[in-house]
């Protein structure tokens, strides 16, 4: 039995803001299913006031939530910046009344899609070519930096790789597909569509880490994470039972998959699975890339077959109120520091869900809080969706042939830790 009660850290700009009391939040961040990238992240909080004075708050105001760990620490689980603002009058009494504020902000994310992006992209890899992307619209320039900015006043601790970075989080580079160039006459495109293509063309995904910055998981990121790190063991039985769902459905099986590829993505290559389709029928899926090779195009059509020629079940939603006693400390912590793609194993279902077990990677989740209260709501893929083959330079440098499992043979080796 661990006790524990919610202690939220909010920062404004930079600066902890002490004058008001945090009466009810909401933070959404991930995606809502595999076959789609990342929305922007966004929290809604309310601050109660009683004071009557002017929240430090404006349009683009940077904003940062934390609350302590079991450990005392505050680690931060959301970050943004403001979009709406609104003021109510909450409740009137003779003496004094109170107020609440009500506070939007979306991550990095949300940015993207109001830049439109018209440069050429050279031929690379995936992963070097969402930071080229991403670092015209999220490294400050010279000219944006204010004119009486002196080096006396700068962050002595910045470095000048990430000095002026304003979003720009862990991309995994230089990534794993080669990608055709961009052409400088090809269309506009605003950021957003153009990243999350060349985030799909590699197999990856964009994300929001809890600082609300922009990263970039490559195909074998989820690979390499599973074997250095394992699973989050948790368990069903201090979930909330309400609500608890599984679902396997026709619509998440790929039998007969085209990728189209090159710079304007005019070629092809197509695969099918005849067993599938006798099962279930021609179920096709046109998935657009700019990688520059047939032979990437042909193992990412094989990759999708192999992976989601037969239904798997998804967990759509689960629930844990962090303030059960029931939940140990590493498990709340671990729900506390949720991220896209992290590995849970989750056990103690009914046997008629999965067999009671499930393994999969988080790909949404959400915060709901109220006074002395907090709960977290996970959206989990099964793990064979996301699991790619390691490259040979992926393996830790080391691992022994003798500390690999003698009965591991070569069709099922994808994951050597």
């Amino acid at each position: 039995m661990t006790q524990w009660n919610p202690v939220w850290l909010v920062e404004i700009d930079g600066v902890e803001y002490t004058d008001a009391v945090l009466a009810n939040l909401t933070i959404r961040s991930g995606r809502t299913n595999i076959y789609e990238q990342a929305q922007a992240g966004y929290v809604n909080l309310q601050l109660l006031d009683v004071s009557q004075t002017a929240v430090p708050v404006s349009i683009n105001s940077t904003i940062g939530v934390s609350v302590k760990d079991t450990s005392g620490t505050f680690i931060a689980i959301f970050g943004g910046n403001v979009v709406d603002i609104g003021l109510e009058v909450r409740d009137v009494g003779s003496t004094m009344f109170t107020q609440t504020y009500s506070i939007t902000a979306l991550g990095a994310l949300a940015r993207l899609p109001k830049f439109i992006f018209t440069d050429a992209l050279a031929r690379d890899f995936d992963g070097d070519q969402i930071f080229e992307v991403l670092s015209q619209i999220l490294f400050q320039t010279w000219a944006s930096v204010p004119g009486a900015l002196t080096w006396a006043t700068y962050d002595p601790t910045t470095t000048w790789a990430n000095a002026g970075n304003t979003g720009i989080g862990e991309i995994d580079r230089p990534g794993n597909y080669d990608l055709a160039a961009r052409g400088s006459g090809q269309d506009p495109i605003d950021a957003y569509s153009l990243v999350s293509a060349l985030a799909t063309s590699g197999l990856g995904y964009i994300y929001e880490d809890a600082q609300g910055r922009i990263g970039y998981a490559d195909s074998t990121h989820r690979t390499q994470y599973l074997s250095a790190n394992g699973y989050v063991d948790l368990d069903a039985n201090h979930a909330r039972a309400a609500g608890l769902r599984i679902e396997t459905r026709v619509g998440d099986v790929r039998n007969a998959i085209t990728i189209k590829y090159g710079a304007t993505s005019s070629s092809d290559v197509s695969a099918s699975d005849a067993d599938s389709i006798a099962t279930y029928g021609n179920l096709a899926q046109i998935i657009t890339t700019t990688l520059h090779d047939a032979t990437d195009a042909n193992n990412q059509a094989a990759f999708y077959l192999s992976l989601r020629a037969n239904p798997q079940p998804i967990f759509s939603e689960i629930t844990f109120d962090l303030t059960n006693p029931e939940i140990d400390n590493g498990d709340r912590d671990a729900l506390l520091n949720v991220f896209m793609g992290e590995a849970i194993s989750l056990n103690n279902l009914p046997l008629n869900m999965n067999s009671g077990t499930f393994q999969g990677f988080v790909e949404g989740w959400s915060f709901q809080a109220s006074y002395n209260q907090l709960s977290v709501t996970l959206l989990l893929s099964p793990l064979a969706y996301s699991l790619q083959a390691m490259r040979w330079n992926d393996v830790p440098i080391t691992e022994t042939w003798a500390s690999v499992s003698p009965t591991l043979d070569w069709a099922n080796a994808t994951i050597v830790a």
